[in-house]
C-alpha cells in the first residue's frame, strides 16, 4: 500500500522525501506512524524498479575550500574550523526530488485497480483506493465501490448474529451494537456514492438523445436532497 500511495502522490507533483512524509501523514491519514525508516527503503526500491526517478536536488551544496593537512590532531582540528568557517551561511543541504515515471505510471495503474490483498486492512486499502480513484476509468471505481459494500454487508450480517446471541453481556453486547451502527452508517455512504457513479457513467449516454419531459422527473427523482 506505501507503493501505491507514494506513486499517487507524486503522479500529481514532484516531491522530496520530507514532503512525501508530509502528506503521507497529514492529508491522506493512512500513513499517521510512517518514519522515514519505512519511506526512504520505499523510494528505493521503486527507483531500482525504475517507477520513479531522481528530478533535481533542492537547495545547493557548496563545496568548502580544501585546507592542506597539517600532520597533527591540532593542526587538522584548526584546519576543519577554518573550512566551516569559510563556508556561505544559509546554505542549504541538498535533497532528492522525486518524480514518477512511465513505468512508475503504469505500476500505479496496477496497483490501483488490483483487489485488495488477502489479510490486508480492508478499510485502509478501501480508504487509500478511493483517495485516488479519479484515476480509476468508470467501471473500475463502480466495481470499487460494491466491493466495499460486499464485505461491510457481510460484516454488518456476522455482527447482527453476535449481537442476538446469548454469549454476550450487556456491555459486550453494546460493544458490538455500536459497531454494526458504524457499518449501517458506511454502507450509507457508499450507497449514495455508488448512486452519484452510476448516474454520471449515464449521463453522456442521456445527451445522445432528445430529452423528454419524463426524463426530468426521472432524474429530479434520483437526486439526494
Amino acid at each position: 500500500m506505501l507503493d501505491l500511495a507514494i506513486l499517487g502522490l507524486l503522479q500529481e507533483q514532484e516531491l522530496h522525501g520530507y514532503e512525501i512524509r508530509r502528506r503521507l501523514r497529514d492529508e491522506l491519514g493512512l500513513f499517521a506512524n510512517i518514519s522515514f525508516g519505512s519511506l526512504y527503503p520505499a523510494l528505493s526500491r521503486l527507483e531500482a524498479a525504475h517507477a520513479v526517478a531522481v528530478a533535481e536536488s533542492g537547495g545547493t551544496a557548496t563545496t568548502a575550500p580544501s585546507m592542506p593537512f597539517t600532520g597533527s590532531l591540532s593542526g587538522e582540528r584548526a584546519g576543519l574550523r577554518a573550512r566551516r568557517a569559510a563556508a556561505p551561511r544559509g546554505t542549504k543541504r541538498s535533497r532528492k526530488v522525486y518524480r514518477i515515471t512511465d513505468q512508475g505510471l503504469q505500476l500505479f495503474d496496477q496497483l490501483l485497480d488490483a483487489d485488495e490483498p488477502a489479510g490486508t486492512d480492508d478499510a485502509r486499502s478501501f480508504g487509500l483506493r478511493l483517495a485516488f480513484a479519479r484515476h480509476l476509468a468508470p467501471q473500475a471505481r463502480l466495481a470499487l465501490l460494491e466491493r466495499r459494500r460486499a464485505q461491510l454487508t457481510r460484516r454488518l450480517a456476522t455482527d447482527q448474529v453476535r449481537v442476538a446471541g446469548p454469549t454476550l453481556d450487556v456491555y459486550a453486547r453494546s460493544l458490538v451494537e455500536h459497531g454494526t451502527e458504524a457499518t449501517e452508517h458506511d454502507i450509507a455512504w457508499l450507497d449514495r456514492l455508488i448512486e452519484s457513479e452510476r448516474q454520471k457513467q449515464a449521463a453522456p449516454r442521456s445527451e445522445n438523445h432528445e430529452p423528454h419531459a419524463g426524463d426530468a422527473v426521472t432524474a429530479m427523482k434520483g437526486i439526494n436532497p
